[in-house]
C-alpha cells in the first residue's frame, strides 16, 4: 500500500480535500499537511519519512520543503500537482483536478 502525503500552504482547502478524496481508497494510506507556519497541521520530518510519495500542490511548496528539510529533501519522492489555491474544501472542480493529477501517479 502506497503512503501519500498531500501538501499545500495552510492545510486548509487543497490538501485536506485530497486526503478526503483518497481516504477510503484501498490502494493508499493518506495524510495531509501544510508548509506555512499557520498551517492547521504542519509538515514534519516524521510525516515526510512516513510518505512513499509527497504530492505538493505548487512548485512553491516543493521549494519550501527543500528549504525546511534540506537534509532529507533528496531522499523524498515529490510530485507537483500544479493545483492553484482557487478552490474551497471539496469543491467539485478541485476534486476533479486532484483525481486527474494523482491517478496517473498511482498507475
Amino acid at each position: 500500500m502506497t503512503r501519500l502525503l498531500f501538501v499545500c500552504s495552510r492545510n486548509h482547502w487543497r490538501s485536506p480535500t485530497a486526503e478526503a478524496v483518497y481516504q477510503n481508497d484501498p490502494r493508499v494510506e493518506v495524510s495531509s499537511a501544510g508548509v506555512s507556519p499557520s498551517a492547521r497541521r504542519r509538515v514534519t520530518e516524521k510525516l515526510l519519512r512516513w510518505a512513499d510519495l509527497v504530492l505538493v500542490m505548487e512548485h512553491e511548496h516543493k521549494r519550501r520543503l527543500r528549504e525546511q528539510f534540506s537534509g532529507l529533501f533528496h531522499e523524498l519522492r515529490i510530485e507537483v500537482l500544479d493545483i492553484p489555491d482557487d478552490y474551497a474544501f471539496m469543491n467539485p472542480e478541485l476534486v476533479t483536478l486532484i483525481r486527474e493529477r494523482v491517478e496517473p501517479l498511482l498507475a
